[in-house]
């Protein structure tokens, strides 16, 4: 009984950040991080449809194609995110994630276009040619935008009996943030601006939002 009480108080312990209690701003942050990412990663997958569409068409293999990528990158990048989490993060890093899956997502608007051009040409089936372009044209940004998520909640847990409350509310503001682009995206972006406008302003946000968080971050580790 003694060896897991220990136990559990060193769990805790390790779990705290250094230097004593968090800044105020921090979790706030850590929520608007998790909450831009589901925004970022459902702006780019439904713009992604009117992407494929001249090259593929718009039939639900396509989107199925595309789904299918953006879950099952999404998925690797929980896995990846976890384990990441695991040594010593923090919310610089956390920053450098947001900046990654935008750097990562220029390509889109850099030479979208000429690739799903090549791979049209090249695969006749639209179900292989969506789902090869959607690969590799989305696959990096969202396998980083996956990653988000389980790296805030490790920033989050400073006492594992409120760790489920607080993986909670980052998935709440996740996924909030996911329904928010999702909307905004489909309801008025389309209607406002081209696709490509939209792209890079989701670029530049995330990018913004990530280099705020190494800048005001930096040296604040979870150990």
């Amino acid at each position: 009984m003694d060896d897991h009480r220990r136990s559990t108080v060193s769990e805790s312990e390790a779990a705290a950040p250094a230097g004593g209690k968090a800044p105020r701003w921090r979790n706030p942050c850590i929520y608007v991080a998790a909450g831009w990412s589901g925004f970022f990663v459902m702006g780019v997958e439904l713009l992604g449809g009117r992407l494929l569409a001249p090259y593929f068409g718009s039939s639900v293999f396509v989107w199925g194609a595309l789904i299918a990528v953006f879950m099952a990158c999404l998925a690797v990048g929980y896995l990846i995110g976890g384990q990441m989490s695991l040594r010593s993060p923090s919310m610089a890093r956390l920053g450098i994630l947001l900046m990654g899956e935008a750097l990562l997502a220029w390509p889109i608007v850099g030479g979208g276009d000429r690739l799903l051009e090549a791979i049209a040409f090249a695969i006749d089936d639209p179900r292989y040619g969506s789902l090869l372009g959607s690969l590799l044209l989305f696959g990096a940004p969202t396998l980083l935008s996956g990653m988000v998520s389980p790296y805030a909640v490790r920033l989050l847990i400073d006492d594992l009996r409120g760790s489920g409350r607080s993986a909670g509310r980052l998935y709440f503001a996740s996924t909030l943030g996911s329904a928010g682009g999702t909307i905004l995206t489909s309801f008025y972006l389309v209607l406002l601006f081209e696709v490509n406008t939209i792209i890079i302003g989701l670029i530049a946000i995330s990018f913004l939002i990530g280099l705020a968080l190494c800048v005001f971050g930096r040296g604040r580790h979870a150990r």
